[in-house]
C-alpha cells in the first residue's frame, strides 16, 4: 500500500481509537504490523509519525477544551473551580509521566508487540465489564467540580497501566474515575483534559528525539496522518461525551475482548 494512503488510515486508526477505551497505541501497533509501515518508511521514521499523529489527536482536545484549559492554566486562586481543576490535571499527570519517562525504553523494547496488546485487551475488556455490572446499581456520580486530589491520585495511578500497549489510556482513566466515584461523564471528560499534558510532553519529548527525521521528503505523510488524527478525534469526542449520558461501557468491553481473540487467532495461524 502506497505510503500516502497508509499515512490517512494510520491517522484515521489513531484519531478513532485515542479517546475511546479500546487503546489505539494497540490498534497502531496491529495495523503497522499487518501494513507493514515500519518496512515502508524504516522504524525512526515509522516512530515519529505516531508521535505526530499521537499529537494531532491531542490538539483536538486543546481545540474543543481550551476554554477549561487556558482558564484553569492560568487560574490565581487554587481554590476556584478552575484552580482545582489544574490540581487535579497536576496530581493526575505525574505518576504516568514520571513512571513513562524513566521506563519508555524497556517498555517499547519489550511489549510493543502484538501478542502484548492481544492479551492486555481481553484482560481490559473482562474488566470494563466486570466494573460496569458492579457500578450500575450506584446513583449518579460526582461532577468534575467535585473532583479531590485523592480523586486525581486514583486516575493518576490508573493512567500508568497504560503504558502498557493495549491496556489503553483513556479506558485506564475513564474506568479509574468512574470506580473512584465520578460519573460516566465527568470521568470521560477529565480523561480527555489528563491526556492534554501527559501527550504533549511525550509528543514533544518524542519529537526532539527525532527531530532530524523532520525532512521534507517525509513532511506530507506527516502532515496527512497528523491532519486526519486531528478531524476524525474532533469527530469521536463529540461522540463519546453524547454517548456517555445514555449508555454504560459494556460494548466497548464485548469489542475488546473480540479484538483480542481475533488478534490471538491471526497470531497463531
Amino acid at each position: 500500500m502506497p505510503t500516502f494512503f497508509t499515512s490517512i488510515l494510520l491517522g484515521l486508526v489513531e484519531g478513532l481509537t485515542e479517546f475511546i477505551p479500546v487503546s489505539s497505541t494497540g490498534h497502531l501497533i496491529v495495523f503497522d504490523h499487518w501494513l507493514g509501515f515500519h518496512e515502508q518508511v524504516g522504524a525512526d521514521r515509522a516512530e515519529l509519525f505516531e508521535v505526530v499523529i499521537q499529537l494531532g489527536a491531542i490538539l483536538a482536545i486543546g481545540f474543543l477544551y481550551r476554554t477549561q484549559l487556558v482558564s484553569s492554566l492560568f487560574a490565581k486562586s487554587p481554590g476556584s473551580e478552575a484552580g482545582k481543576l489544574r490540581n487535579n490535571l497536576i496530581v493526575a499527570f505525574l505518576p504516568a509521566a514520571i513512571i513513562g519517562y524513566l521506563f519508555h525504553d524497556a517498555i517499547t523494547e519489550y511489549l510493543f508487540s502484538p501478542l502484548t496488546v492481544a492479551i492486555s485487551l481481553i484482560v481490559g475488556g473482562v474488566l470494563i465489564l466486570v466494573l460496569e455490572k458492579s457500578l450500575s446499581a450506584r446513583a449518579g456520580g460526582r461532577g468534575i467540580d467535585s473532583m479531590t486530589l485523592g480523586d486525581a491520585v486514583v486516575v493518576g495511578l490508573s493512567q500508568v497501566l497504560s503504558l502498557i500497549p493495549g491496556v489503553s489510556r483513556s479506558g485506564a482513566t475513564i474506568m479509574g474515575g468512574y470506580a473512584g466515584g465520578l460519573s460516566r461523564h465527568a470521568a470521560t471528560e477529565f480523561s480527555f483534559l489528563v491526556a492534554f499534558p501527559i501527550m504533549v510532553a511525550a509528543s514533544g519529548y518524542e519529537m526532539l528525539k527525532y527531530r532530524d527525521l523532520l525532512t521534507e521528503d517525509f513532511l506530507m505523510t506527516l502532515g496527512t496522518g497528523f491532519a486526519v488524527a486531528f478531524i476524525s478525534a474532533i469527530a469521536v469526542v463529540k461522540w463519546l461525551i453524547r454517548y456517555v449520558h445514555r449508555h454504560n461501557f459494556n460494548w466497548f468491553g464485548v469489542y475488546r475482548i473480540i479484538a483480542g481473540i481475533i488478534i490471538l487467532v491471526v497470531l497463531a495461524i
